[in-house]
């Protein structure tokens, strides 16, 4: 970890035994994850693994984290629903209550939000990796995207290209937000996106995202400084709380960029790309549809069992 040797030794024991709190599901990943916080200095290899294995979304933990990372895995359908303080019900293999959560939804992506909402402290910042349908599903996930526009600032949303993970079908982004105390009036007042997506083409071999392709989003982030010093160019855009809850389901799946590939034929991107693409978004359509067909069954079941 850079500058880690010019802290103070209160620091580093800091650093390595309290800062950084870990939870994973899979023993062998959370072994992997223990061994890098090791190389980097964190933790020690004679004491508690900084990582517990265990299910983050079973309950509230507890305690508040000043920064929350995370790339909460993918995929719609879970086999535990997490009952919100709606009260509604939906029939799954097992139920989970949390009174901390708004929604009652199966969608992970979508409980996972909720928990860091939670654990996020008053003042504490998050990055979190999402999959596109976060900023545009109805439902559960309109009722989040108000709430988080509310009562936190999310205040940048980085749009990652398609090709640059292991599993097929995935559009994701990165959203940026700090947890705020209450108050009346909304926190989000100006939503920051820089899209990375359109008009680039990455693959995992060929054409692999690296560090300088984010130099610019970097740049334009401006960490550290006020960001009304933030300047808009032609892949950042700024948008306004008012346009942001005028939109339909409050979907923040923001673009504006013209795909050039449609434009001009002469420079279409080579034909793996293009058929990669494509394995990419029937991928994602055929999940959407697996999801209505999951939740279409339960319903039908429901009706079945109160006959």
């Amino acid at each position: 970890m850079q500058g880690a040797e010019n802290l103070t030794p209160t620091k580093r024991k800091h650093l390595r035994d309290d800062f950084v709190t870990g939870y994973e599901l899979v023993d062998a990943t959370a072994r992997l994850a223990a061994m890098n916080l090791l190389l980097h200095g964190i933790g020690t290899a004679d004491g508690d693994s900084l990582i517990e294995v265990r299910d983050a979304l079973i309950s509230d933990p507890g305690r508040r984290w000043s920064v929350v990372l995370t790339n909460p895995p993918f995929g719609r359908k879970s086999s535990l629903t997490m009952v919100g303080a709606d009260g509604r019900e939906v029939r799954e293999d097992v139920e989970i209550e949390r009174q901390d959560f708004v929604v009652t939804t199966s969608n992970k992506q979508l409980n996972f939000l909720q928990h860091i909402m939670t654990i996020l402290d008053i003042n504490g910042r998050a990055a979190v990796v999402l999959p596109d349908n976060v900023l545009f599903e109805g439902g559960a996930g309109e009722t989040l995207r108000r709430k988080l526009l509310a009562d936190f600032d999310l205040h940048t949303i980085l749009r990652l290209p398609t090709g640059i993970f292991y599993a097929q079908g995935v559009k994701a982004n990165v959203l940026f937000f700090d947890r705020k105390p209450a108050s009346e009036q909304p926190w989000t007042t100006k939503l920051w996106v820089y899209d990375l997506r359109t008009n680039q083409h990455f693959t995992l071999k060929q054409n692999p995202l690296r560090r300088h392709h984010l130099d610019e989003f970097v740049d334009f982030y401006l960490s550290g400084k006020p960001r009304d010093e933030r300047v808009e160019s032609e892949r950042w855009k700024s948008f306004t709380y008012k346009e942001l809850i005028a939109r339909d389901k409050v979907n923040l799946d923001i673009t504006w960029l013209r795909d050039e590939s449609l434009d001009d034929a002469d420079h279409l991107p080579a034909p793996e790309v293009i058929a990669r693409e494509i394995v990419e978004d029937l991928t994602a359509a055929l999940a959407e549809f697996e999801a209505v067909a999951a939740a279409l069954e339960a319903a039908a079941n429901g009706s079945a069992d109160l006959t």
